[in-house]
């Protein structure tokens, strides 16, 4: 038979002796630790050098202790979330910060018998001093790269491989820089397809994201004109002196700044973020590298000014999960 007497001398003083010496020598209970606030994803949109406007965003959401879980990026966005998972954000910083137009136009090789003005062999020399060799995988957390295949129209998700590689090919802008040549597919620049690239972050089944829309104060909601040709002399000499302002160029940059504006409102209409980060940046042209330290600015205001409505996202997220 089993003997079920036990010496008392061995469990603890009665709690309700106040003068149990015992209860002195316990050591406190340690407090709960905080809820862990819920990460974020980053869904980085295309806008060329307005795009420095997400180096500001990344800086203020790390001030502010926001963790982000992944980034999806589009052309200049693939860049910047690219460097900032590879722990480079400083160096691309300080790198956008130094542009002048006269090293802008140092770091682009001309090329007349390519498939793009600019090779762009002289700016992937400087990546390749910071990214050489680091791929996709050897990042902490996941990205894509948003790009689009020139032969088919298909938007596509580049999630392994060379960091450089992904990076070139998102952002490769059509009669700017040559296509990326890459496992047997032509890719161009994913802001054809994809400018804010939030439908990737929903694919990951990421519970919080947030969108940097570069373009959204560019045009506004569009219009449909009705319009008349009877006073077609006047116009036709309004709009040879309004193209002749323009340039060539110019009219190819704002064509791709309504395509990107038309493209993004369509696609975000139909899978919104869960908040959506628009910094002021109409002013800054498309090839205006050298104004950094506005766009930088710009994009940190606004985050900066969201901040406290993210919290509440991550807050109502966190209680649901």
């Amino acid at each position: 038979m089993l003997n079920w007497s036990f010496n008392r001398s061995l469990m603890p003083s009665d709690a309700s002796n106040p003068g149990d010496p015992t209860l002195d020598t316990l050591p406190p209970m340690p407090a709960p630790a905080p809820p862990r606030k819920s990460k974020i994803a980053l869904a980085l949109g295309g806008g060329a050098a307005r795009g420095w406007a997400h180096i500001g965003v990344l800086r203020a959401l790390e001030e502010e202790g926001i963790e982000v879980g992944m980034i999806a990026g589009t052309s200049i966005g693939a860049l910047v979330g690219g460097c900032y998972l590879a722990g480079k954000l400083d160096e691309l910083e300080s790198f956008a910060r130094s542009l002048t137009m006269r090293r802008i136009a140092s770091l682009l090789d001309f090329t007349i018998r390519g498939s793009g003005l600019f090779g762009g062999m002289r700016l992937t020399k400087r990546m390749q001093e910071h990214l050489e060799d680091l791929a996709i995988e050897d990042l902490d957390r996941p990205f894509v790269a948003v790009a689009t295949e020139v032969n088919s129209g298909h938007e596509v998700w580049i999630n392994g491989g060379s960091l450089i590689t992904a990076l070139r090919a998102s952002y490769a802008l059509p009669g700017i820089f040559e296509p990326i040549k890459c496992n047997n597919r032509t890719l161009v620049d994913g802001a054809l397809v994809n400018p804010v690239p939030v439908s990737v972050c929903r694919a990951y089944e990421e519970p919080l994201v947030v969108a940097v829309n570069l373009n959204y104060d560019l045009y506004g909601r569009s219009a449909v004109i009705k319009h008349s040709a009877s006073q077609q002399k006047i116009d036709e000499h309004r709009q040879e002196d309004s193209a002749a302002r323009l340039g060539l160029t110019g009219v190819m940059v704002q064509s791709f700044n309504i395509i990107q504006d038309r493209i993004s409102r369509a696609r975000l209409a139909g899978d919104p973020p869960d908040l959506a980060l628009h910094p002021k940046l109409a002013d800054i042209g498309l090839s205006e590298f050298h104004r950094a330290g506005e766009a930088i600015d710009r994009g940190y205001q606004e985050a900066k000014a969201r901040i406290a409505e993210i919290q509440r996202m991550q807050d109502v997220v966190r209680a649901v999960r």
